[in-house]
């Protein structure tokens, strides 16, 4: 939120206290306490205005918090995020001489100045070098008069909206990603971003999925730590900071330090939780319903069909909205007019060796059966008069399930439970962001402002909680809409409404690379947009992008995607795809477990594989898949696309080369300009590079060691090591394969025979 009107000036109706002084200092465990106040020129500057309490904490090596209160009176009702914390990683020297304290985590020192009227905070790398800090006023009260809390009559006593405002200063030229799903510019310089989760589509400044984290080109991350609504002006108000605001009395961020980027969001992942993996046949191709059409038994089994006979291997076959009846979103029984035996037809869909998914959300229609049941038992969400909230905004007379209920917990959970005896395998937890904040309570006493994110975390967890009860480690999973930090403990995630145009298809994928800086490792798109029908160009250019993506959907709103309703070479063209994913699955398996680890991404923006070459900071049509493949999907009718072939750390490795001819091979550190058929696209295999493939595989659950091969291309630079995990088990490895520089012809692995091909 921007409070300023310039350098001098504030917006009127808007006062702030400024710090600028370090009243008291004390020093207790790993935790510094300081008190700040404003300017002070004498002691009567004491009186008539504010002070701010500063908690200054390290709750893991390499991560330094700072928590800034102005009010502490207030009660705490929750939620808050989940923090992982440990002890005996940090140091505090503080020299009263030249009034520096600091603050050591590991690698990270916080500089402050303690001198009178010198408040400064400076984050500084091992060598030093600054990395942000905060600098004159940038800590500040801000009392805002221009809302409805204020009343001139009250005199004196007249309330005003409280923020605190935290400044953090930005370097020249440094540029700032991440903050969540994202559809606009990838570098967020210059924007204005609310987190606060909306229903808005993937063509504007509002995100189904919103963290308030951001990482830096300059070595580090920082994590806000709010549940509530969080404003960032990134250079959008100061053109040195990104202005932090929360409404209300506190903020605490955490600067998260990394020598690169994959280094942050190590540190950030292991801070507010590690993403969870998922079985392997999820990466093969889904199927869907679309949203609004009409559909019945024959037409779904019409489509599987279609994809039989056109050899298309399919993995997930999902039921979308209207596998229920109209206004019963939610009653979880499948519509008897459409599907008379809906249990017999689940069988008759396994014998066929799909998995099955189904659309659900959090709220439940008044003319659901359960509508009542839920009322009785104060499942839902309610008004301060202890009445049911409800609205029309989705299904009639809606109410939205109370997920801070124990009771109302269960009560779903049995409602999935009975799917899953029925053979379900996977729920599309779709919504959860248009959740009510004002005249509400739940039923744990939860701020609801501070809810209306932190909801869809708790959705998603009940729901995968549930499956993973069931299924066991690595094997559940959702397909997510909505989320909030630390939803990356519970996958997938697709990136929600977009438009069947190549801007949407650019869009789409701006907003999936944001996510991957933000603590996730899996992400889908509608292939072929959401809104509209795409058009025969536009669908086999999503298809391409789609299946090298980690999750693959072919998802639609008022028309089905199946392709030979584009014509019969979309079908060729999803069947090359869909087959060169299942090929590379120990490649994502194998990339999938160590994100699991370290919070690396599948899909990742450039600059996160190669921080050292500056030209790939800029470019967001492009991304790699994994460490070792280039991919630039065309966002053009006529095939031509423009790309950037990055500097390796080591180019006399080698040459880049093209996936679908060898002999084509890329210079580092240029830009090309390519046409391409439907039969291709810019997928360029990294000098010095080992993937692993399985080209005798038919589905990503098929043995994961017979049959596997190593696409080397040129030197390696040292001794490689190629993780074979297990297709039925994904967080374990079988085996490791230790690759020295010149290796070839063939190496032996558990009795199998490992092929080594070179693709220079």
């Amino acid at each position: 939120m921007k409070f300023t009107a310039g350098m001098w000036c504030l917006q009127e109706g808007v006062s702030i206290e400024w710090m600028s002084n370090v009243e008291h200092v004390s020093i207790e465990g790993q935790t510094a306490n300081l008190l700040l106040n404003k300017l002070q020129r004498h002691r009567g500057d004491t009186l008539n205005s504010p002070t701010v309490s500063a908690r200054i904490t390290s709750p893991l090596e390499g991560i330094i918090g700072v928590k800034l209160v102005h009010w502490a009176g207030l009660n705490d009702n929750g939620p808050h995020y989940q923090v992982n914390q440990s002890t005996g990683h940090t140091k505090i020297e503080h020299n009263k001489d030249n009034n520096i304290l600091k603050y050591t985590s590991g690698p990270l020192d916080l500089d402050l100045n303690t001198a009178a009227n010198e408040l400064d905070l400076t984050f500084r790398s091992p060598t030093g070098k600054k990395l942000t800090g905060q600098s004159f006023r940038s800590i500040g009260y801000v009392r805002d008069q221009r809302t409805g809390k204020h009343r001139y009559e009250d005199g004196i006593y007249a309330e005003r909206q409280g923020y605190m405002l935290a400044g953090l200063d930005l370097g020249v030229g440094e540029k700032v990603y991440g903050l969540g799903e994202r559809f606009g510019p990838l570098a967020k310089n210059g924007q204005t971003v609310d987190i606060w989760n909306e229903d808005g589509g993937t063509s504007s400044e509002l995100a189904y999925k919103n963290i308030p984290f951001y990482i830096s080109s300059r070595g580090y991350g920082v994590f806000v730590n709010h549940p509530g609504k969080v404003s960032l002006e990134v250079q959008s108000e100061r053109t040195t900071r990104v202005n932090v605001s929360v409404p209300g009395e506190e903020v605490e961020y955490f600067v998260v330090y990394g020598a690169t980027p994959k280094d942050v969001l190590n540190r950030y992942t292991s801070l507010t939780g590690r993403p969870a993996l998922v079985p392997s046949w999820s990466y093969n191709l889904w199927l869907t319903t679309s949203f609004t059409t009409n559909y019945d038994e024959d037409t779904v089994t019409g489509f599987l069909d279609g994809f039989r006979d056109r050899d298309i291997p399919l993995g997930v076959f999902h039921f979308d909205c209207f596998w229920m009846k109209s206004y019963h979103w939610c009653d979880f029984d499948f519509d008897s007019d459409m599907f008379p035996d809906a249990v017999g037809y689940l069988k008759r869909l396994k014998q066929r060796g799909l998995k099955i998914s189904v659309w659900i959300n959090p709220y439940v229609g008044q003319a659901s059966p359960l509508f009542n049941e839920g009322k009785k038992n104060g499942y839902f969400i309610k008004r301060t008069d202890d009445s049911v909230w409800q609205w029309d905004f989705w299904q009639a007379g809606m109410a939205v399930v109370d997920f801070t209920n124990p009771a109302a917990c269960k009560w779903y959970n049995s409602h999935l439970e009975r799917l899953m005896e029925m053979g379900v395998d996977s729920f599309k937890t779709d919504f959860a962001e248009r959740i009510p904040i004002k005249g509400v309570k739940y039923h744990n006493g939860a701020d609801p402002e501070r809810m209306h994110n932190y909801y869809a975390l708790l959705y998603n967890k009940t729901v995968y909680e549930t499956l993973s009860a069931r299924v066991g480690r690595s094997q559940g999973l959702l397909f997510a809409r909505s989320t909030a930090p630390g939803g990356q403990a519970y996958p997938v995630h697709w990136g929600g409404d977009c438009e069947s145009t190549f801007e949407a298809m650019a869009e789409s994928l701006r907003g999936g690379l944001s996510l991957m800086l933000s603590g996730y490792i899996f992400w889908a798109s509608d292939i072929g947009g959401f809104e509209g029908t795409p058009p025969p160009a536009l669908y086999k250019r999503w298809v391409q992008f789609g299946l090298l993506s980690s999750h693959s959907r072919l998802h639609g709103s008022s028309s089905f995607r199946v392709p030979w309703i584009y014509g019969e070479d979309c079908s060729d063209v999803l069947r090359d795809c869909v087959k060169r994913k299942i090929l590379l699955t120990p490649y994502i398996l194998q990339e999938a477990l160590r994100g699991h680890g370290n919070g690396t991404p599948l899909m990742r923006p450039l600059f996160i594989e190669f921080p050292e070459d500056l030209n790939t900071y800029a470019v967001d049509t492009q991304y790699m898949f994994g460490p070792n493949l280039l991919v630039a999907p065309v966002f053009s009718e006529e095939g031509e696309v423009t790309f950037y072939v990055p500097h390796t750390p080591s180019d006399e490795d080698g040459k880049w080369v093209s996936w679908f001819d060898h002999s084509k091979s890329y210079e580092a550190g240029r830009w090309y300009t390519e046409t391409h058929g439907f039969d291709t696209l810019p997928l360029l295999i990294r000098p010095g590079s080992a993937t692993v493939i399985n080209p005798t595989i038919k589905a990503p659950e098929d043995d994961a060691l017979s049959g596997v091969e190593l696409l080397i291309n040129g030197r390696l630079g040292g001794e490689t090591l190629i993780d074979l995990v297990n297709s039925a088990q994904t967080d374990e490895v079988l085996k490791t394969v230790r690759l020295s520089p010149g290796v070839e012809g063939k190496v032996e692995v558990a009795g199998h025979s490992v092929k080594i091909v070179y693709v220079e």
